[in-house]
């Protein structure tokens, strides 16, 4: 994946390391094949598309990367905003990101 695109920021901030955050990417195409690390959100998060819009959190492609290469939507001049994923949204990501990560024993631990 080499496009901007938005993401989700799964990782807290750790001791000696607040500026690498892990990720899960969102994308608007559908997998071709369901996985247990897939996950269709509620809604759409981005500020200028639509709502209804179906988008999945892809947790099979999880990333550590720099916050300075993190940005936020800019929905004005001089605005930008930080959507904050639902709890149940959350959840879901959470679930498929111990998939993604072969940990699916965990997800019912996260239950």
């Amino acid at each position: 994946m080499t496009k901007l695109r938005p993401v989700i920021v799964v990782s807290p901030k750790l001791p000696y390391r607040s500026n690498i955050v892990a990720i899960v990417p969102i994308s608007l195409t559908p997998p071709h094949r369901q996985m247990p690390y897939h996950f269709q959100l509620s809604k759409n998060y981005h500020p200028e598309e639509p709502k209804d819009l179906p988008c999945w959190a892809k947790a099979d492609m999880v990333m550590n990367l720099s916050i300075e290469r993190l940005r936020a939507f800019k929905t004005g001049r001089r605005t930008y905003t930080y959507p904050t994923l639902s709890a149940e949204d959350l959840l879901g990501v959470r679930k498929a990101l111990l998939c993604g990560l072969g940990l699916d024993r965990l997800v019912k631990d996260v239950e």
